[in-house]
């Protein structure tokens, strides 16, 4: 597939689960019974933050909390790559307050949708939704104080593209803080050719090492791992993504799981932009 042909199926994927509420990425929300609130939970959002957002607003399609680790304040102004429904930028918008901006991001027309109906229900009017891919993003040069994104880069065919993107994006010290999904080693050819695998965030992840390279070859400093957690076995069995891929070509589930076991990590990364 070319790059326009995984971002087409990328759009059409989480189009669908913006219309089904049903989750397809994260290491903790892979098709079990978990509610999305349970699923956000389990990855590092506390009670207080998923009863705060709109109705609607959380998906539980994230891989971390990246507002806990971007330290915001007061009057400064938040990207997010891949606002989705808009649960991060929700929560970032109560950190920063009313003097405040946070702009979300997003190229799927039913997520931008999703996003706005939730501000105007909770009455964020210091939130804003764009349509835009986050390899070309609609916000000018030193644009931000802070830029975030959860579970959603691993999706893009070109992400040295989307750190660079960032770096533009970003004032002169401003931080960037990502949860995303990495590997520790190659995938199997059958799940890394997979379409389906590919929306489900697994074959589109990049090696650990690759990933922070690319972001300290955008030019972004201090980058660093503030935590990782593996996928766990059990979820993987849950999987539709991964169950899809090892029917496709013909590996059982066993063996997929087994092949997969210990190479995915979801992590939370942050880095600096110089002064």
């Amino acid at each position: 597939m070319n790059n326009d042909e995984v971002k087409k199926m990328v759009r059409e994927g989480y189009g669908q689960v913006a219309t089904s509420q049903k989750s397809c990425c994260g290491p903790s929300c892979c098709g079990g019974t978990d509610t999305a609130a349970e699923i956000s939970k389990g990855i590092g959002y506390s009670e207080s933050e998923i009863r705060t957002v709109p109705e609607g607003a959380n998906l539980g399609l994230g891989c971390g909390n990246p507002v806990a680790l971007a330290s915001l304040k007061k009057g400064e102004t938040v990207l997010d790559l891949g606002s989705g429904a808009g649960f991060d930028c929700f929560l970032a918008a109560e950190r920063v307050g009313p003097e405040g901006r946070v702009v979300g991001v997003d190229m799927t027309p039913q997520m931008l949708e999703k996003a706005k109906a939730n501000a105007a229900r909770g009455n964020y009017a210091n939130v804003e939704f764009r349509l835009g891919e986050i390899e070309n993003l609609p916000v000018a040069d030193n644009f931000a104080d802070v830029i975030i994104s959860n579970c959603v880069i691993n999706l893009s065919p070109d992400k040295p593209r989307v750190f660079a993107e960032a770096f533009r994006a970003l004032k002169p010290g401003g931080r960037l803080m990502v949860s995303d999904i990495v590997l520790l080693k190659e995938l199997p050819a059958y799940i890394r050719d997979s379409v389906t695998a590919y929306v489900g965030c697994l074959s589109g992840a990049m090696l650990k090492e690759d990933y922070l390279e690319a972001i300290r070859q955008a030019g972004f400093q201090s980058v660093k791992v503030n935590e990782e957690s593996s996928f766990a076995v059990e979820f993987m069995a849950n999987d539709p993504t991964v169950k899809k891929a090892a029917a496709q070509f013909g590996a059982s589930l066993d063996r997929a799981i087994a092949d997969i076991e210990g190479t995915v990590l979801s992590v939370k990364v942050s880095a600096l932009k110089p002064e």
